[in-house]
């Protein structure tokens, strides 16, 4: 990943969401400290960034063993570990904005996917106390667990088209309307989005859900080209996979939650920035193919 580049970025998105977050407001009669640290908030968001980017497995071992070792040139302020973890709930506002950047435009075929972000295992959810009150039970094919819900929806070229994350007790059909607004053409998910008012709803709108049907619904004819579309619905589980087990946006070490929620963008965000994305590799005549079936 390219530093200057990504710093670029950020540092100008940074600029200019500063301008927009400290504009006078109504004050409440006291006086609020508003000194500049010593490190710029694009310079945290950047480090973050990085360490989802990186092989490193913790946090810790990557800004003691790499950023301080070897990154002291592109950050000549570093400050300590601890002091650095103090800055990252600072950050969490602009990582909000600037995840709204990183997103694609719709190209007719959006695939959509939910996956559970664990907080703690099953076993010590009553003694869990960081995200208690946010995170709740929930359920997916594989069994029971105690967190958030991701909701991600990409294009053919696996670029981000919008993300949600929820509690982990919401049926993954409730955040689809709101995260499918901008979409046109057809709609890719699996057999957990199957609901007759849901297809209505988007249908109405130019955005036809296509699902795999479950062994006790009647069997219906639909064109080759939605079955083949049916079949490369793995490329958003692989997107999950490496936003999981890469971008490491699911482990069990938060020790406050807006430093959580900021975890998660910044490896969301990273995601966005590797040089080669899951692509269905669709070719002109294919895509000119699609808009003949787009309704």
């Amino acid at each position: 990943m390219d530093i200057v580049a990504l710093f670029y970025d950020l540092d100008n998105f940074a600029t200019q969401f500063s301008q927009l977050y400290k504009r006078p407001a109504l004050s409440e009669g006291k006086r609020h400290r508003n000194r500049q640290g010593f490190m710029h908030i694009s310079e945290v968001m950047t480090i973050m960034i990085l360490f989802h980017a990186s092989n490193h497995r913790t946090f810790k071992h990557f800004y003691l063993a790499h950023v301080l070792q070897y990154l002291r040139g592109e950050f000549p302020q570093l400050v300590s570990y601890h002091r650095f973890i103090e800055l990252i709930p600072n950050a969490l506002p602009v990582l909000i904005g600037f995840l709204q950047t990183r997103k694609a435009d719709c190209s007719g075929i959006s695939f959509i996917d939910s996956t559970p972000l664990r907080v703690c295992h099953n076993l010590r959810i009553n003694s869990h106390r960081v995200t208690a009150g946010l995170a709740q039970r929930g359920k997916t094919s594989t069994g029971w667990f105690f967190g958030f819900k991701l909701h991600l929806v990409t294009n053919d070229k696996g670029q981000l088209l919008d993300v949600c994350l929820t509690p982990g007790n919401v049926d993954d059909r409730v955040p689809v309307d709101k995260l499918t607004q901008k979409l046109w053409g057809k709609l890719v998910g699996d057999k957990g989005y199957i609901s007759g008012p849901l297809f209505g709803k988007l249908f109405g709108r130019g955005l036809q859900l296509l699902t795999r049907l479950k062994s006790n619904m009647k069997n219906k004819l639909i064109p080759l080209f939605d079955k083949l579309l049916l079949r490369k619905r793995a490329i958003i589980e692989t997107i999950i996979d490496q936003c999981k087990n890469i971008m490491q946006i699911e482990h069990s070490r938060h020790r406050g939650v807006p430093r959580y929620f900021a975890d998660i963008l910044a490896g969301i965000i990273a995601y966005t920035y590797q040089e080669k994305l899951p692509s269905l590799n669709l070719t002109p005549p294919q895509m000119k193919m699609l808009k003949g079936y787009a309704i």
